[in-house]
C-alpha cells in the first residue's frame, strides 16, 4: 500500500470512528428548504449550547415562493445539501428539523379556558387547556403546524408564564396558532422521505429564525423579526418573551431580481449578479454617474446603465415590500409595542443599505441579524443567509429539551393523516 492509499485508509478508518463515537441524540440538523438555496446545518449538543459541526448548501430547484413545485428537482437539491452537510460534519445524517414558509401560511390567536375549582393546577390542566384553545375550526385544507401559549391566567391574575402548583378556579391561555396548506406540508414531507431523511418537525422559518438572532432582552421588551429570503418574507413579533404575531408575504429577494431583468432587459442569472454587485437600498446614496454594464441577450454588446437606474429599481420593490409589513403591523395592533426595533435577516438582508431604509418606513430602530449565542464553526455560518437553518437547530434542540407538547408533533400528525388517506 502506498502513502496515499495508507493516508486514505487512515482518514477512513478516523471517520468511522468519529461517527461510531457520537450518539444520535447528540446530534440536531437544521434543514432549510428555500426557494434559492437548501441549506443543511448540523449542531452537536454541549453543555453550553450548540456547536455547529457542520454545513452544506445547494441551489433550490423545484421550488416557487417557498412551495414545492417539483418534487423530483427538490430531492436532488436536498440530497446535495445533505451529502455536503455530512461530509463537513463527518457523521450520516437521517433526522432533520425542516422549515416552512409561504403565503399559504396562516397564523391567529386563541384563547382558552377550563375549570379548576380551587385545587392545585397539574401540568394536565395545563395540557387541556391548551388543547381547549387550539379547538378552532380551521379551513379543510388546512392544518395546525404550531400552538404557541402566549401567557396563562389564573382567576384574575393575568402575564403567568407557568402556572403549574398554583391555585385557582378557572385556568385560561392565549396561544398562537400557525396553519399550513396540507398539500404543501405533504410535498415537503415526501421530499425527505425520498432523499432519505426523516423529519422530527416542521417549524415556521420565521419563528426558526428569531431563534437565532433575538436576545431574550429584545424578545421580552418587543421586536420584530423580518426574514425576506428569495421568495417570501416572513414576520414574527414577540413581545414578553412570546410570539404574538406571524405573517407572510409572497415577496422576497428573487422579486428583485426579477425587476432588475425585466427593467434592464438582461437574463436573471446576469440580473442577480448585478443585485449583488452593485444593489442597494437606496438610491440617493449612489453617485448619478457611476456607469455598470448591463449584459444583453444574444451576442449583443452590453448596455452602459447608470447605477442609479439599477438601483431605483430595487429601491422600488423594497419600499413596497417594507411598506406592505408596516401596514400589518399597524392592523395587527402590535407596531406601538416594538420597544426593541426591528430585525431583518435571509439572504437579502446584505442588500447595503437595507437597515436604514428599513429605518425611514417603520420609525424605529433597525439592524441586521446574524446567527448568534453558538461555537464550533461559527465562521461558515455567520451570515444571515444561514440565519433559519441554524435556528432550526436551536429550535431542535429545545424542542428535545423541552417535549412537553410533544402531542402536537408534526411527524404525529403527517404519520396520522397519511394514514387517512392512504
Amino acid at each position: 500500500m502506498d502513502e496515499i492509499d495508507s493516508k486514505k485508509a487512515v482518514g477512513n478508518v478516523e471517520l468511522e470512528l468519529v461517527k461510531e463515537s457520537r450518539k444520535p441524540g447528540d446530534l440536531v440538523v437544521g434543514l432549510d428548504i428555500g426557494t434559492t438555496k437548501i441549506c443543511c446545518v448540523v449542531g452537536e449538543v454541549c453543555e453550553d449550547g450548540i456547536d455547529i459541526i457542520g454545513i452544506g448548501t445547494a441551489p433550490s430547484v423545484g421550488l416557487k415562493k417557498g412551495v414545492v413545485v417539483n418534487i423530483e428537482s427538490t430531492v436532488k437539491s436536498i440530497r446535495k445539501a445533505v451529502t455536503d452537510a455530512e461530509k463537513s460534519a463527518q457523521c450520516d445524517l437521517h433526522t432533520v428539523y425542516v422549515g416552512i414558509a409561504g403565503n399559504h401560511i396562516k397564523g391567529f390567536n386563541s384563547p382558552g379556558i377550563v375549570a379548576i375549582n380551587g385545587r392545585e393546577i397539574k401540568e394536565s390542566d395545563v395540557e387541556d387547556v391548551i388543547v381547549a384553545a387550539r379547538t378552532v375550526k380551521i379551513s379543510e385544507n388546512q392544518q395546525i403546524i404550531h400552538v404557541l401559549p402566549q401567557e396563562y391566567m389564573v382567576d384574575d391574575h393575568t402575564g403567568i408564564q407557568n402556572p403549574i402548583g398554583m391555585t385557582g378556579v378557572r385556568l385560561v391561555t392565549n396561544v398562537h396558532i400557525v396553519t399550513a396548506d396540507m398539500g404543501a406540508v405533504h410535498n415537503l414531507y415526501t421530499c425527505c422521505d425520498k432523499a432519505g431523511l426523516e423529519v422530527a418537525d416542521m417549524v415556521l422559518e420565521s419563528i426558526a429564525s428569531a431563534h437565532a438572532t433575538l436576545s431574550t432582552d429584545e424578545m421580552e421588551l418587543g421586536v420584530a423579526l423580518l426574514d425576506i429570503g428569495g421568495g417570501t418574507t416572513d414576520l414574527a413579533v414577540c413581545c414578553d418573551g412570546t410570539i404574538r404575531h406571524t405573517c407572510e408575504i409572497g415577496l422576497g429577494g428573487h422579486n428583485l431580481t426579477n425587476d432588475l431583468s425585466v427593467g434592464l432587459r438582461t437574463p436573471l442569472q446576469d440580473a442577480e449578479r448585478l443585485k449583488e454587485d452593485f444593489g442597494c437600498a437606496i438610491s440617493s446614496v449612489v453617485k448619478p454617474n457611476h456607469v455598470v454594464d448591463v449584459p444583453t441577450v444574444g451576442d449583443r454588446e452590453p448596455r452602459k446603465v447608470t447605477q442609479k437606474v439599477l438601483v431605483d429599481i430595487i429601491q422600488a420593490r423594497m419600499v413596497e415590500i417594507l411598506e406592505m409589513i408596516n401596514q400589518d403591523l399597524i392592523n395587527c395592533g402590535l407596531k406601538n409595542k416594538i420597544n426593541g426595533g426591528v430585525v431583518i435577516t435571509g439572504g437579502t438582508a446584505l442588500l447595503a443599505n437595507l437597515a436604514d431604509l428599513a429605518e425611514q418606513i417603520f420609525d424605529l430602530p433597525v439592524r441586521v441579524g446574524y446567527p448568534a449565542q453558538i461555537g464550533g464553526k461559527v465562521n461558515e455560518v455567520n451570515t444571515p443567509r444561514c440565519t433559519t437553518g441554524v435556528g432550526l437547530v436551536m429550535y431542535g434542540r429545545q424542542h428535545q429539551l423541552d417535549n412537553r407538547y410533544s402531542e402536537s408533533s408534526m411527524v404525529g400528525r403527517m404519520k396520522d393523516w397519511l394514514r387517512k388517506i392512504m
